[in-house]
């Protein structure tokens, strides 16, 4: 959530598939099960991915140049990372959108394979894969689902993408509160380019969040998020979106949002739900001076 290149980078590399243990995660990649049954979190992770497009190099740096250039560059990045083969035997229009973006995988080899199966996609496929074969290294109601999910998997998914297509425009009720690729490209373009490294807190502040961190809570969860507000905060605001599906994922459970949101500390951080939208402050005192 601090390091935004590694995060990218976490979104388009290779996942290894193993576990040591029910507790080792390491398979399901940067999500958790449950966003991955959810397809949750889909809005941080799309504009991460473009903004990697719009303002980095393979190798993190940044591009010259201006990123407005690069928007179908952008938009053709996040097809071919979604991309799922079309249902056999239902030809589209050619005014249709599509799901299959086979034709990208020269240009993007990493997120689209020849087939058409998208990064996403194939990361899908192998993590239930994994928990149907390792019945022991998994919880076992992961174990119990995956076989059903990965059936379900390709209607939901074609059903999704098409979504992430609908124009800005579009005056259909079906896509008022949906997701859409040129959603997330405006969204990448105002937030500029992803940072490279994790910011630090003084020692002192560290200190400080110890001191008031409940007993049972993680010793990272309040650093974290007062590195994520300190890094996110707006010039003319105070609020930050908390992506709470998103550092369930950075924390590598579920934990953060079922058991942990609840605990923060109020003296220390401030939340609000208003219009469906989850924020945080972090109090004035909590702040380095």
């Amino acid at each position: 959530m601090l390091n935004e290149w590694q995060e990218f980078l976490d979104y388009t590399e290779p996942v290894a598939y193993r576990a040591s243990g029910k507790k080792d995660t390491a398979w399901l990649g940067r999500f958790t099960f449950e966003a991955l049954r959810d397809f949750s979190g889909m809005n941080r992770i799309l504009t991460i991915l473009a903004r990697g497009f719009l303002f980095h190099a393979p190798d993190g740096t940044l591009l010259p140049g201006d990123p407005r250039d690069k928007i179908g560059f952008a938009y053709d990045g996040l097809c071919a990372w979604c991309s799922i083969p079309e249902r056999r035997g239902a030809p589209r229009e050619e005014w249709q959108h599509r799901t299959d973006f086979a034709p990208l995988h020269e240009q993007f080899p990493k997120l689209v394979d020849e087939e058409g199966w998208g990064w996403f996609s194939r990361h899908f496929r192998r993590a239930m894969q994994f928990a149907l074969a390792h019945p022991d290294l998994v919880h076992k109601n992961y174990a119990a689902s995956a076989g059903k999910l990965d059936k379900l998997f390709d209607h939901e998914w074609r059903s999704k993408v098409l979504q992430y297509q609908t124009e800005r425009l579009s005056t259909l009720t079906e896509g008022a509160w949906t997701l859409r690729f040129d959603d997330m490209i405006a969204d990448a373009l105002e937030l500029g380019p992803l940072r490279c490294t994790e910011p630090e807190l003084p020692a002192e502040l560290a200190e400080r969040l110890e001191q008031v961190r409940p007993e049972k809570m993680p010793t990272n969860i309040l650093p974290t998020l007062v590195a994520y507000y300190l890094a996110n905060r707006p010039e003319d605001g105070d609020w930050v979106v908390l992506p709470v599906t998103n550092f369930d994922c950075y924390f590598g459970n579920t934990n953060f949002g079922r058991k942990y949101l609840n605990q923060l500390p109020q003296e220390v951080i401030e939340r609000s739900n208003s219009f469906g939208i989850s924020r945080y402050r972090v109090r004035e005192e909590y702040l380095p001076k």
